[in-house]
């Protein structure tokens, strides 16, 4: 299908997709920032399109980030990449779904026809994200805390390990179908070539938590990750990672001439704070009904693999199938870089629908600690 011109008479439309090798946390960007990471990425999204001939200014620079310094990293990183000192930043904070939310917001903002061209994406580095602590109270040493809370008191409010084994549990999906879909996703990695959606940084140019040996067998070895009792496991759940992923929003007259996906529509949705893993669910029930497209006419969907269960759930309770999940691996075999992962979704929706015989429609969703959900479809443009 292909979309006509919205109410403002102009399509938001994906080009220029790139990002950053997926580093372990403390391991190859131990000690890049935020800023290090995203700011080639923005340069080699700006570079593609003034090569295509596309000379409009950037109006924005939007990024998402859930652990960095504060100081709006969107428009350090921007003026760190050379863009020049008119072009302004915003930082976004959906949790591990901020990425796509800044896709999200920039698109909108581009179907308005206020902006023209914006750079959106999303970057994390949980190797250099400061040391946080609540104040002291009546003397009290001050405590150090590795997240703020997703809930208030009154509300569950789960680490999300924990999450992903009372999930496991409350839908009937057993450690034997998690390591089978974690074995699948690493195998399935490990034979992709990723070189042309990659910008090297620091020398590093490859994904470094992909391993072609993560068999079933040696899945079914490791222990609980989480509680004595779960399911959830170092080898069936992502890695706390660094990265970045950015793609150039803009208008169907600016993206003429190059490989393009054009934003269908998108949502958001709130889900219970106890198992937030579902939370992709009312999202991507409320992006389908907007847009009057039907599951089985997308041909891949692109949902983080933060832990195999939440995968499975939600593939369960929308009846996806599961040839179109994740089909080159996902966040289990290369690392999940929290406020850049829905971003990095983006870009791996583009890669492979854009390639001959590509797939026609796609979709992007995450999952968000507190019990959210964010989703996007896209079409290939021309």
């Amino acid at each position: 299908m292909t979309a006509g011109p919205n109410a403002f008479g102009s399509s938001a439309m994906l080009v220029a997709p790139w990002r950053t090798p997926i580093g372990n946390a403390g391991h190859g960007f131990a000690a890049l920032t935020t800023t290090d990471l995203a700011a080639p990425v923005l340069a080699a999204t700006l570079a593609t399109l003034r090569e295509s001939g596309c000379d409009a200014d950037v109006d924005d620079v939007v990024l998402g980030n859930c652990l960095g310094p504060g100081g709006d990293p969107a428009r350090v990183s921007a003026l760190r990449a050379g863009l020049g000192a008119q072009v302004p930043g915003v930082t976004v904070d959906r949790q591990c779904g901020s990425g796509l939310d800044a896709v999200m917001q920039a698109a909108m903002r581009v179907r308005s026809g206020e902006e023209e061209l914006i750079l959106a994406g999303g970057v994390e580095s949980a190797s250099t994200a400061p040391w946080r602590f609540w104040p002291p109270v009546s003397g009290a040493e001050p405590i150090r805390y590795t997240r703020a809370p997703f809930a208030p008191s009154g509300f569950p409010d789960p680490d999300m390990g924990v999450a992903a084994d009372a999930l496991a549990q409350a839908c009937g999906i057993g450690r034997e179908r998690q390591d089978a879909y974690a074995a699948r996703s690493h195998a399935l990695a490990a034979a992709t070539d990723f070189t042309g959606e990659i910008v090297p940084v620091a020398g590093i140019e490859r994904d470094q938590r992909i391993r072609p040996n993560m068999t079933q067998a040696r899945l079914a070895r490791l222990r609980p990750s989480f509680t004595a009792d779960g399911t959830a496991t170092a080898g069936n759940s992502c890695g706390v990672s660094d990265g970045a992923a950015v793609v150039a929003v803009t208008s169907d007259a600016l993206a003429k001439g190059l490989p393009a996906l054009r934003v269908l529509g998108s949502a958001v949705a709130g889900s219970d704070p106890a198992l937030p893993g579902l939370g992709p669910v009312p999202a991507i029930e409320k992006v389908l009904r907007r847009t009057g497209i039907a599951l089985s006419d997308i041909g891949i969907v692109e949902i983080t693999e933060a832990f195999a269960s939440v995968v499975l759930a939600v593939s369960d309770r929308l009846g996806i199938d599961e040839n179109t999940l994740c089909p080159q691996g996902g966040a289990i075999a290369m690392g999940h870089p929290w406020g850049a992962s829905g971003a990095v979704l983006l870009v791996r929706l583009a890669r492979q629908m854009l390639t001959e015989n590509g797939p026609e429609l796609g979709l992007a969703a995450c999952a968000i600690g507190g019990g959210q959900g964010i989703a996007m479809i896209v079409e290939r443009a021309w």
